[in-house]
């Protein structure tokens, strides 16, 4: 069971609109942030260890023309810390209460990264209520190179690197600078509240079960029961990527054709396509929503 509390700490004026909790059961709370009215409700869901401040360029347009939902997975921005292993299934679990909290839907699900895997889990397991997903450069189980065990490896020595910098103050710094280019006060919730020792320790939570999550999708796919999908794939060479953009895209083409999806490339982009190419996805959302 949940329930909502609203909090005017935020004001009307903040970019992504007011802030408010939903209350789960145990008394765990999550923060999110609403904005306009429409028929259907836009939901953003950010990538690994980032709080609901990555979408300041585009969920604040999106807002401008229906109801938007911005918000923070438990450990991270505002959103009290869950005890529990941060699995796929605890994360979905988490999103789906949020949806529950904020009405019947129609929801279209908007994901990033490690957040594309989330949405279509929540999808999956609430079909009625859910009209269409965004994936943006989704972290895809049809990528092989995540199956290497080079890859294994670097997963695990990546979540106590992250803790490390942020200790030494150097999080902050090297991973900031992209979220700069976003409105003034979304900028500054991000640079303070993503790059800390408390966000560094949830994004080493959320790794520790990435892979075996994405094992599990790629054993056992996801039905997704038909709902319209679109799929944005950041295709700009990255140097020293060890080829995963180039396997990425791939897996985002293959992901596109299970699905019957829309495929988008986002040519000026690697991985953080709302910061370079924020109105390619703001055009997609748009296009989803008249088809819907």
């Amino acid at each position: 069971m949940t329930t909502r509390s609203k909090t005017s700490s935020d004001g009307a004026h903040h970019s992504f609109g007011t802030s408010a909790f939903v209350v789960l059961e145990g008394g765990r709370r999550l923060h999110y942030m609403e904005r306009g009215v429409g028929d259907v409700t836009v939901v953003f869901e950010s990538g690994m260890g980032f709080s609901r401040s990555t979408w300041g360029l585009v969920a604040p347009v999106i807002g401008d023309c229906t109801r938007t939902i911005v918000y923070d997975r438990a450990g991270l921005g505002r959103s009290d810390d869950d005890e529990e292993p941060r699995t796929l299934e605890r994360l979905a679990d988490d999103l789906g209460h949020l949806l529950s909290s904020l009405g019947e839907g129609p929801f279209l699900l908007v994901g990033h990264s490690w957040g594309g895997p989330i949405v279509r889990a929540v999808a999956a397991a609430h079909p009625e209520r859910i009209a269409g997903i965004v994936l943006v450069d989704q972290t895809d189980e049809n990528c092989a190179l995540y199956f290497e065990n080079s890859t294994a490896k670097r997963f695990a020595a990546s979540g106590p690197m992250v803790q490390t910098l942020a200790r030494l103050k150097l999080y902050k710094l090297i991973g900031g600078r992209s979220g700069r280019v976003q409105p003034a006060d979304v900028a500054a919730d991000h640079l303070a509240e993503d790059f800390t020792a408390r966000a560094a320790s949830t994004t080493s939570a959320e790794l520790r079960d990435l892979l075996i999550d994405l094992a599990g999708l790629r054993d056992a796919p996801l039905d997704l029961h038909g709902t319209p999908v679109t799929v944005i794939s950041g295709t700009a060479p990255t140097r020293g990527d060890g080829g995963l953009r180039a396997s990425l895209t791939a897996a985002h083409r293959e992901t596109a054709v299970a699905l019957g999806a829309e495929f988008t490339e986002a040519q000026q982009s690697g991985h953080l396509v709302m910061f370079t190419e924020p109105q390619l996805v703001v055009d997609e959302i748009v296009s989803l929503l008249d088809r819907v």
